[in-house]
C-alpha cells in the first residue's frame, strides 16, 4: 500500500499553509549552517559567471516569437499530493531540454514537495540550458548554496519575504551571478518586486496561503508588468488553449509542471505544448 510521505497532503491546505512551509525550511536552513557554514560554502564558489543566464533566454523579443518553456521537475506538492514518486530529475530534464524547454526548474524543498537540493548537482552536468532553483529561499544562505551547485536563478517568494529582505536577496544573487524570479500573485506583490529591483518575475495563479488557482490572475498583472521586466506565467497551464490564450499577451515565458508529471507520455505533452506556444 502507498503512504503519503509526512508533510504531503492529497486535501486542499488549510489557510497559512505558507507559513507552515516556511517554519519548516527556516528549520532546516539552520541545520544546514551547522553542517556547512557559509564561509566553507564561499570556499566552494567557482568562477563569477555573469547574472542574466535565465532571464535572457526566457525573454520574447517580439510578440510574433514563440512563449518560452520553463518546465519543471517536481516530485509532490501540498494540494496535488504525490506526483510522480520516481521521477528522475536528469533525464526528465535531459527530455525537457531536447523538446526546447528554454530552462528548467527544480522543486528542492524536500519536507512537502519532496525534492532534493542535490538535484542541482545532478542536473547541471547534464545540460546547457539554464536551471531555475525553485525552493522557499528565506534566507542569505541558500542563494549562495545554490550559486555553489550551479543553479542560473533562484525563486523569490514576494509574500514570503520583506521589501528590506527582498531587495537585499536580489541584489546578492546578482553578485554572485544569479537571476532572481520574484514571484507574486497580486498588484501590491508585483509592484513590492519592482520597487525592490526584479528584473524578472513570475505570476502565480496559485493562492499559496488556499492553494486555490486562478488562471486569470496572470491576464489580470500582465498589463501591469513594467516593458522592461520579463515575466513568466505560474501554475495551472496544462492545455495548449492556455499558451495559445498568454501568447496573445506581453508574457515571456509559462512555466509548467504537474502537466509533465502526470503524463503518461511527458514528451508527447511538452510537444503539443511547444507547438502552441509557438503558435502552430
Amino acid at each position: 500500500m502507498t503512504t503519503t510521505p509526512r508533510g504531503v497532503t492529497t486535501r486542499k491546505p488549510e489557510p497559512g499553509f505558507l507559513q507552515r512551509i516556511a517554519g519548516d525550511r527556516r528549520r532546516r536552513i539552520e541545520e544546514a549552517k551547522l553542517r556547512t557554514p557559509a564561509h566553507v560554502l564561499r570556499s566552494r564558489l567557482g568562477p563569477a559567471l555573469p547574472a542574466g543566464r535565465l532571464e535572457r533566454p526566457l525573454r520574447r523579443g517580439r510578440a510574433a516569437e514563440p512563449l518560452r518553456l520553463v518546465c519543471e521537475v517536481k516530485r509532490a506538492s501540498p494540494s496535488a499530493g504525490v506526483l510522480n514518486a520516481e521521477i528522475d530529475p536528469v533525464a526528465t530534464a535531459r527530455l525537457y531540454e531536447s523538446g526546447g524547454a528554454a530552462a528548467i526548474s527544480l522543486v528542492t524543498e524536500p519536507d512537502h514537495f519532496l525534492g532534493q537540493l542535490d538535484w542541482v548537482d545532478a542536473v547541471r552536468p547534464a545540460v546547457r540550458v539554464p536551471i531555475l532553483l525553485k525552493d522557499f529561499v528565506l534566507d542569505s544562505y541558500q542563494v549562495l548554496d545554490a550559486a555553489v551547485r550551479g543553479a542560473d536563478g533562484v525563486l523569490l517568494i514576494a509574500a514570503l519575504l520583506s521589501a528590506v529582505l527582498l531587495q537585499r536577496l536580489i541584489t546578492e544573487a546578482r553578485l554572485l551571478g544569479l537571476d532572481c524570479l520574484v514571484e507574486v500573485h497580486s498588484r501590491d506583490e508585483l509592484r513590492r518586486a519592482i520597487v525592490s529591483g526584479a528584473t524578472l518575475v513570475g505570476i502565480n495563479n496559485r493562492d499559496l496561503d488556499t492553494f486555490e488557482v486562478d488562471l486569470e490572475t496572470s491576464f489580470e498583472l500582465l498589463p501591469h508588468v513594467p516593458p522592461l521586466v520579463t515575466a513568466v506565467a505560474e501554475s495551472g497551464l496544462s492545455a495548449p488553449e492556455h499558451l495559445a490564450r498568454l501568447r496573445q499577451t506581453r508574457c515571456d515565458a509559462v512555466l509548467v509542471g504537474e502537466a509533465f508529471m502526470r503524463s503518461p507520455d511527458p514528451a508527447a505533452t511538452l510537444a503539443t505544448l511547444a507547438r502552441a506556444a509557438a503558435g502552430s
